[in-house]
């Protein structure tokens, strides 16, 4: 399995964007895909993830990021919305074989090299 993200780059606060992830090697189906970000100097923390049609987010990015997928494409997609300069970090997609949606990091066993969001003005 592997996972390639894209869709990162230099915003301003209140901007928005759309990352892609592209999983390949498997089907997709059978994966919980999950979203999940690290800022300079902090851990890395779950954002969002999906299993089918069952969706959880973070408290702190509920109403403004949106999980969605495209099971043809065996692409997990992340909407960033109303982004703040302390949305700014590296942005992982990871691909897990768990049973369900989870935001457990121990539970994914595929990660991609990230991409770099940064909200600035």
């Amino acid at each position: 399995v592997q996972l390639q993200a894209s869709g990162g780059g230099l915003v301003q606060p209140g901007d928005s964007l759309n990352l892609s992830c592209v999983l390949s090697g498997r089907p997709f189906s059978n994966y919980n895909m999950g979203w999940f970000r690290q800022a300079p100097g902090k851990e890395r923390e779950f954002v969002a993830c999906r299993r089918l049609s069952i969706t959880y987010y973070s408290e702190f990015v509920k109403g403004r990021f949106t999980i969605s997928s495209d099971n043809a494409k065996n692409t997990v997609y992340l909407q960033l919305n109303s982004l703040k300069p302390e949305d700014t970090a590296v942005y992982y997609c990871a691909a897990g074989a768990y049973y369900s949606a989870t935001g457990n990091q121990a539970h994914y066993e595929y990660w991609g090299p990230g991409t770099q969001v940064t909200v600035s003005s």
